[in-house]
Order: structure tokens, then sequence, then C-alpha cells
């Protein structure tokens, strides 16, 4: 008899909670704590601090719908990134790993 057990489709797949990425989640409960602590005291609690962390989960569920993970870190960063990049110019930013030692001169 041939033994034979399920295995993941995906295994690199990213860890989803609720259909949120963990990304997500951290920057949703983040805008919670923050308006709470700001609005936490006002007649608006409820509209500022619940509606606007609904209104942020919804916004992010359905616009990230069917897009690949980490979308917004890599939209972010597209954002940010000059807008030319040439392939012939040098990278400023580029620092070997090992220092070139300069040749003695033997002479």
């Amino acid at each position: 008899m041939l033994f034979h057990s399920k295995v993941p489709r995906a295994l690199e797949k990213k860890a989803r909670l609720f259909g949120f990425e963990l990304a997500d989640l951290l920057l949703v409960f983040l805008y919670l704590a923050v308006s709470n602590l700001v609005f936490g005291h006002t007649r608006l609690k409820f509209l500022l601090v619940w509606g606007g962390t609904t209104a942020l989960a919804g916004v992010l569920y359905f616009v990230k719908r069917g897009k690949p993970d980490g979308y917004l870190q890599h939209y972010g960063e597209y954002m940010v990134s000059p807008s030319v990049l040439s392939p012939s110019m040098p990278d400023l930013d580029y620092r070997s790993y090992f220092q070139e030692e300069a040749p003695d001169d033997e002479t």
C-alpha cells in the first residue's frame, strides 16, 4: 500500500491572516493604536478610530486583491526611486566589500 500526504502547493507563499499580509495587519493596528491615543477621549472616537480603521482595512483588502505579495512595499519603492534609470550611469551608492590594494612598485 502506498502512503501519501498532502504537500502545500506553494511553499514560499507569505503568511496571511484574514486575507491580509502581516505587514498590512501591522499597519492597520498601528493606525488603530495611534488614532485611539489621539482621539480616544473625544466624542468622535467611534467615527475616527473605528470608522477609520475599518475604512483602512477595507481599502487595503480590496486594493491589494489579486496583487502579488509585498505589492505596497514595491510600489512605494518605485514611487520614491528616480524617474529615469540609465544603464550607462555609474552606481554612486555602491561600495565594494573588499578594499582593493594598490599594486606595489618593485622596480
